[in-house]
């Protein structure tokens, strides 16, 4: 199968009694059923005038609508473009423009800023209802009598663009990433094969979709394994709800990033349940996830914790940790790489040995063909032949990645190369420490010098001189913060990653105005 839509065909072929989606207390779907909603969806797409190669922009919380208009653009061979309901009018109007979006969906409730940036920029605008199951979605712009409009005829081709989202950016502005059927088909047979996911596997969702991590390691590979995926009923992840959730529909694995993992052991803690589901694994991607976050989870829930190293221009998953019957999974490693080739390179190009330092490169179907519109960034991305991810990382004697941090966000003291990935896993095994980010700050002795923000655990009387003295016994001296901002919260991106840049201009603001980084655009 060298489309995702090919492979999900199949899939409801096979599994067509299956559950494959089912909204927290309200219905179920199996897999022939969401065949055909697809199908009748992808139908009113083609009446509604949408013809392939358009983009069509999607905006919802993690609603049935979304996932039943998100795979009938790609199947009337259009391109999806998911973007994050909580998006200012500006944001909506620069991503609207960039990925060049001839339509705009959106559920039945709208949303006020995107609308607005659509009808400034002559952008049709439509909403997606399912009224029930049976009858199918219904859209705005398309009378229920048009059904002479099919799109039984058209046929899917492995190199037609899916999928358009745009990569968060740590450096600059955020640059456009086209992802093909064969991409999205690629990433999901890996997903599938590195976790052995069948048709007996069933997990909530609990990370936005408009991000491939949701997207692709939660939703397209559970479906694509004729498996089963939960939506909450809020349309969104909620601690309040995960476990009942994970109870109710037999849930094996999931998947979220540390922050949310963090949400879900803090609760652990203070609200156990009084049961929790035998899982297979837990998995863990989009951030480091320090090791003693990881020794808790496991403690608290019983299952191996499998990390995994994945970026948007990978169509998500590039190496993880294997389930414990494929060999060990290694705290602080990402594991091993899955389904493509991975090098570690020098400047030069050169393939380092194992145990040394160099830019992590990968090659594979399921890489992205380049960015839109951005030769200047093709050209770096795409050297000697490898696709460079811009993360410095190892290989151990046993092939497993050891990442050290962003190129960018390597903080250079003076010479000295500091990892943040090594000082914040050190401040989280501080018994009081619920989180921590260390970033880089300018300073006129060193060139750069290194602080960190630190959340206190609830109850706890932590100041700075105590996370200070507690670096200074565990980290050589030149890795220790120079500052310590003890706080209630930091800045995070939509899909809950922490920027170090973010947060480093967040804090600097709080010293003085003066010492802000000018940071790129």
């Amino acid at each position: 199968m060298e489309t995702l839509t090919g492979l999900l065909k199949h899939v409801a072929g096979i599994f067509p009694d299956r559950r494959a989606i089912s909204v927290s207390g309200k219905f179920d779907i199996t897999h022939s059923r969401l065949d055909h909603l697809i199908e009748h969806a992808a139908n009113s797409l083609v009446a509604a005038g949408v013809k392939p190669y358009d983009v069509v922009a999607l905006t919802f919380p993690n609603t049935i609508e979304y996932v039943i208009m998100f795979l009938a653009v790609i199947r009337v061979r259009a391109t999806a473009a998911p973007l994050n309901q909580a998006y200012t009018a500006d944001e909506f109007e620069f991503y609207l423009s960039d990925s060049e979006s001839k339509l705009l969906i959106t559920g039945n409730d709208g949303n006020e800023s995107a609308e607005s940036a659509a009808s400034k920029i002559g952008i049709r605008h439509v909403t997606a209802t399912l009224k029930d199951v049976e009858s199918g979605i219904h859209l705005s712009a398309v009378p229920e009598s048009c059904s002479d409009s099919s799109a039984g005829d058209i046929v899917n081709d492995p190199s037609d663009v899916a999928l358009f989202l745009h990569t968060s950016g740590t450096t600059s502005r955020p640059k456009g990433v086209p992802l093909s059927q064969l991409n999205l088909a690629s990433s999901v047979k890996n997903i599938k094969s590195v976790y052995k996911l069948t048709e007996s596997d069933s997990t909530v969702i609990v990370l936005p979709l408009f991000h491939v991590h949701g997207l692709l390691a939660g939703l397209l590979s559970s479906l694509g394994a004729g498996a089963a995926v939960t939506l909450p009923a809020a349309g969104r992840f909620s601690a309040t709800t995960f476990w009942s959730d994970m109870n109710k529909y037999n849930a094996t694995w999931y998947t979220a990033v540390p922050t949310i993992h963090q949400i879900i052991l803090d609760r652990h803690l203070t609200k156990p349940e009084p049961e929790y589901p035998q899982l297979r694994f837990i998995r863990s991607c989009s951030a480091s996830l320090a090791p003693i976050i990881l020794a808790r989870l496991e403690d608290a829930f019983n299952a191996p914790v499998l990390e995994a190293y994945a970026m948007t221009e990978a169509t998500h998953l590039m190496a993880s940790n294997p389930l414990p019957e494929n060999g060990p999974h290694v705290p602080g490693s990402v594991g091993k790489p899955v389904g493509q080739e991975m090098a570690i390179l020098d400047e030069n190009g050169v393939e380092q040995k194992a145990g040394a330092n160099g830019e992590v490169c990968i090659r594979g179907p399921n890489v992205t063909s380049g960015y839109k519109n951005n030769p200047e960034a093709n050209k770096s991305a795409f050297l000697f032949g490898w696709f460079h991810t811009g993360d410095i990382g190892y290989f151990d004697s046993d092939g497993y990645l050891h990442l050290v941090g962003r190129i960018k966000e390597l903080i250079n003291r003076g010479g000295e190369k500091i990892s943040p990935i090594e000082v914040d896993a050190v401040l989280l095994s501080h018994p009081d420490v619920a989180q921590a980010v260390c970033f880089g700050v300018p300073d006129d002795k060193y060139g750069e010098e290194i602080n960190c923000a630190v959340i206190p655990r609830e109850g706890s009387e932590l100041d700075e001189e105590e996370v200070s003295k507690f670096c200074k016994k565990n980290l050589a001296a030149f890795k220790v913060p120079k500052l310590v901002f003890i706080t209630d919260s930091v800045p995070k991106t939509a899909t809950g990653k922490i920027q170090r840049r973010i947060v480093a201009e967040h804090f600097l603001t709080r010293i003085s105005t003066a010492k802000v980084p000018k940071f790129g655009a």
